[in-house]
């Protein structure tokens, strides 16, 4: 398995388990970051640890601070408003480069909804 994968399972383990989903965010908002595929996502992370971890990490992350959002939120608004938007959700993203999993919003809800 390899690190973004491993990184993804994580993602869904912790948050059922916290109930709460992390983002980052500066005075302009919330970044977001288009992968090699040239699709756009915005990051999220299971924990405030991993989200400060990125920002520590990324130069262009490290005037951002760490945004909670309780699982609810997450799945009931910000799903459906990435979704509107046109954006994947980067899950765990870790690393200098901040890679991992992008996936799209309505994956990322079927996983929610069931459970595995």
């Amino acid at each position: 398995m390899s690190i973004a994968a491993a990184h993804y399972e994580i993602f869904f383990k912790e948050i059922a388990e916290s109930r709460v989903v992390w983002t980052i965010r500066d005075d302009a908002g919330f970044p977001t970051s288009t992968n090699q595929s040239n699709e756009a996502a915005m990051p999220f992370w299971s924990s405030e640890t991993r989200a400060r971890l990125t920002i520590e990490t990324v130069a262009s992350y490290r005037d951002f601070m760490p945004h909670q959002l309780t699982l609810e939120v997450f799945r009931d608004r910000w799903l459906v408003g990435l979704e509107k938007d046109a954006l994947r959700v980067g899950i765990n993203w870790s690393g200098e480069r901040a890679t991992g999993f992008d996936v799209a919003p309505a994956d990322v809800r079927r996983r929610l909804t069931s459970g595995s």
